[in-house]
């Protein structure tokens, strides 16, 4: 059984606060390319997003890794949410999470999907990571 390989990136603005999210999908021979622009976001919002909308993206069953180059992307779903949701979408420092909404979809989408997921150092020559790197700020500046 093939298995889908996913490299996301997302990419924030300063200080116009606009951002960009960008995917490269890959499934044997066949590669997909998703990305997106938001208005009024942060960097870790447009990382969460470019991992909400590649799971989103797929339709069947399979093997999945996804790499992501957000330490806060990758520790939060693999780690931290056991805690925040233990503690009904709190820190341990008793303050919510921030980002929950994005936090909530990602979950179910891990929760049914069931990726590995990987952390890739980002600008390091990782081709498939400086493709989703380039999607994400190519939103960007197409909405200048």
């Amino acid at each position: 059984m093939s298995k889908i390989i996913i490299y996301t990136d997302g990419a924030c603005s300063m200080p116009s606060m606009k951002g960009g999210w960008g995917v490269v999908m890959q499934c044997g021979d066949i590669t997909k390319e998703l990305s997106g622009f938001a208005k009024d976001t942060t960097n870790n919002q447009m990382e969460l997003t470019a991992c909400i909308e590649a799971l989103a993206a797929i339709k069947k069953s399979m093997p999945i890794e996804i790499h992501t180059d957000s330490q806060y992307v990758k520790n939060g779903i693999t780690e931290w949410i056991i805690t925040w949701k233990k503690n009904g979408w709190k820190t341990s420092a008793k303050k919510p999470v921030k980002n929950v909404e994005f936090w909530v979809k990602l979950d179910e989408l891990n929760t049914r999907l069931k990726p590995e997921w990987k952390w890739v150092k980002t600008h390091n020559g990782n081709v498939l990571n400086e493709r989703a790197d380039a999607l994400a700020t190519g939103e960007i500046a197409k909405n200048r």
